[in-house]
């Protein structure tokens, strides 16, 4: 059986519900990931966190080439990297480095500076952002005296990881870590096991101060250093100010390479080293590069190496932690994991939900339209031409889609560039000529839905079942009120695109992929027994498989999930918008009828309103009037068929403002 490890469970869930005296704090205000492409000179990065004001560290590292990791902080100043792979003192690179700091991110300059490139043309580059902030992250600089002493912080909680570099002269980078003794140390820039010295002065840091030794390591008379404190399970976050957004631990494989890690949220952002005495490298693996479920295709960057990134099997993501995956048998290992966001529910639809169209071209590789957000998924077709319905997530990773016009497994996985799977974009997504779908073919005209998952509004959650039913956890904070759930890894028993609505209590579902009415055999997604919660849904038995599950839920002036009665004639479907909704998805569910949808990129106007069927591969149809513009939602015209409007008949609805 494999190891479990409960690593402080997160309290209670703020999700932006509710008022509180002081501003609540959030992951995604404090921390970042955040992809570019080198231009070759000056280039602004924009991600949102405040390092001018707030202060904070940048990290980066290229991913296409071998370059150095390069560390820029605010206190020590711009333009002032040093590089967590090598002992090497710190650097004087104004034109070659992290050049500025802003309210909204960083700006970084570059020429062809080889080995310590931060912003080379057409090199691609991941930056890691952690601003200062009470509970998660934090920079101090000192002296050494070369005398026992203590250093003060301003963590506001005991340091979970301490890593201490001198800038003036070369050393290496020392590590304190929770999980090991006050008299161990680690090493950043090296593989090299633990090791044992009085670096620490064999005391253990409070929320006030951390201590050294006499070690010139950490504390040379006369020399300068920095240090990176990293909390651990200190809460502090979400509306609530209980939620916890970064754990340091530890895990111990046992004998099958196997162990389960319980941060008690998802994390975004991983840093795992073992603490053996084989060589190994401080490896990190981040969403919105690949790292996935399943691990195989992780792409992995080393905070000890210069190498370039690189494919592997490395730990499983899950909705409350994460599991070894391509570790060491029977071996110890610490890590620093961090919390997915975005925390706050959203407020507008257009921060978590864009339709884009588009015409192909042919190109190779280019991206199209840039939404104001990191899509998490995308459900993609053609308009013009007989095509299926393809979703994508990013937890699903390297490319691979499933198809809701049939039962196929999943497919496409490592063959496509297309998909948010490695992020190739902060801000929209890649396409791919060459991926065997013609996702930009020349002269097809296509449509987009790009998706954030948002608590209150959206999540995914990709599990791996088993042959009994179980409660399975999710990340959105409320109830769910539709749930759409397909196996993955085959074709075969429950292969079929299982739909709950909150209306069909536990003892019905629709399939997505079918025209058919509710039916009450099986019940997949309740396992006929217990409705879903806010933390939790659950699944009735099945074969051992691989899943994932997409899960929405009513978000004040953002979504409705909603049903309604038929009557024949003009009816207005409030959803409690202002601006009207910009994606209806309706089907009928007491009698046949397809999965009808429309969106505002192809238009939901006062005529003609084209609309696509996710149950089928059919072309877009552009001369009908079924659905018309309402302020408050959408209106369904006259003029629509039974399977939209019939006359008692029973209807449930997705909308998105």
């Amino acid at each position: 059986m494999p190891t479990v490890i409960t690593q402080g469970a997160a309290s209670a869930k703020g999700y932006g519900f509710g008022a509180r005296a002081t501003a609540a704090n959030y992951i995604e205000d404090v921390f970042s990931t955040y992809l570019y492409t080198g231009n070759g000179g000056t280039q602004t990065i924009t991600n949102g966190i405040d390092l001018s004001g707030k202060g904070g560290l940048v990290w980066v590292k290229a991913r296409n080439i071998a370059t150095a990791n390069s560390l820029v902080d605010t206190v020590r100043g711009a333009g002032k990297p040093i590089y967590s792979n090598s002992a090497t003192t710190q650097q004087n690179y104004s034109g070659f480095s992290v050049s500025s700091f802003n309210s909204t991110g960083f700006a970084v300059t570059d020429n062809a500076f080889g080995d310590y490139s931060v912003n080379d043309s057409s090199k691609t580059y991941v930056s890691w952002t952690f601003r200062k902030q009470p509970k998660f992250f934090d920079i101090v600089t000192y002296t050494g005296t070369g005398a026992n002493r203590t250093i003060a912080h301003n963590l506001g909680s005991v340091p979970g990881c301490i890593i201490v570099k001198r800038t003036n002269s070369t050393s290496d980078w020392t590590v304190y870590h929770r999980s090991l003794a006050n008299t161990e140390y680690m090493i950043l820039n090296t593989t090299a096991g633990v090791g044992t010295a009085a670096y620490w002065n064999s005391t253990t840091p409070t929320s006030s101060v951390f201590s050294l030794g006499t070690s010139t390591v950490v504390n040379a008379s006369g020399g300068t250093y920095v240090a990176y404190l990293f909390a651990h399970d200190a809460g502090g976050f979400g509306a609530t100010g209980t939620d916890n957004v970064i754990s340091c631990g530890s895990l111990t494989t046992d004998g099958s390479a196997l162990a389960t890690v319980n941060l008690g949220y998802e994390p975004q952002w991983l840093l795992v080293k073992s603490t053996g005495a084989t060589a190994s490298n401080w490896t990190i693996v981040d969403v919105m590069r690949g790292f996935s479920l399943p691990s195989a295709n992780s792409q992995i960057l080393r905070a000890s190496a210069a190498d370039a990134e690189s494919a592997a099997a490395f730990c499983n993501l899950s909705s409350t932690g994460f599991t070894a995956a391509g570790l060491s048998a029977s071996t110890t290992y610490i890590y620093i994991a961090i919390r997915r966001g975005p925390m706050k529910t959203p407020t507008v639809g257009t921060s978590v939900f864009s339709p884009v169209a588009y015409t192909g071209t042919g190109a190779n590789d280019r991206q199209i339209g840039a939404s104001t957000f990191v899509v998490d998924y995308i459900l993609e077709t053609k308009r013009n031409t007989i095509d299926g319905k393809y979703f994508y997530t990013r937890l699903q990773g390297n490319g691979a889609y499933l198809n809701s016009t049939n039962t196929n497994a999943e497919a496409g996985a490592g063959s496509t560039l297309y998909g948010p799977q490695y992020g190739k974009i902060q801000l929209g997504y890649q396409q791919g000529s060459n991926d065997g779908l013609n996702l930009d073919n020349s002269g097809d005209t296509f449509i987009n839905y790009l998706f954030r998952r948002a608590p209150g509004f959206f999540d995914v959650v990709c599990y791996s079942a088993t042959n009994s039913g179980a409660f399975r956890s999710h990340n959105l904070g409320v109830v769910p009120e539709l749930i759409i759930d397909k196996r993955r890894d085959a074709t075969g028993t429950n292969d079929v695109w299982y739909t709950w609505h909150i209306s069909f209590g536990i003892t019905k579902n629709l399939q997505l992929n079918s025209t058919s009415a509710t039916t009450t055999s099986p019940v997949f997604i309740t396992g006929g027994s217990e409705l879903p919660t806010a933390t939790t849904f659950l699944t009735e038995s099945q074969v051992a498989s691989t899943r994932v599950a997409y899960l929405f839920a009513s978000c004040p002036g953002v979504s409705k999930v909603g049903s309604y009665t038929g009557t024949g004639t003009t009816k207005q479907i409030d959803c409690g918008f202002t601006g009207g909704a910009r994606f209806v998805l309706i089907k009928r569910t007491d009698s046949t009828g397809d999965w009808y949808v429309w969106d505002s990129a192809r238009g939901i106007v006062a005529g003609n309103d084209p609309f696509l069927r996710l149950n089928s591969t059919a072309a877009e149809v552009t001369n009908t009037d079924y659905i018309d513009t309402y302020s408050a939602g959408f209106e369904i015209s006259s003029t629509a068929p039974a399977a939209i409007n019939a006359n008692g008949g029973t209807f449930i609805f997705l909308a998105i403002a």
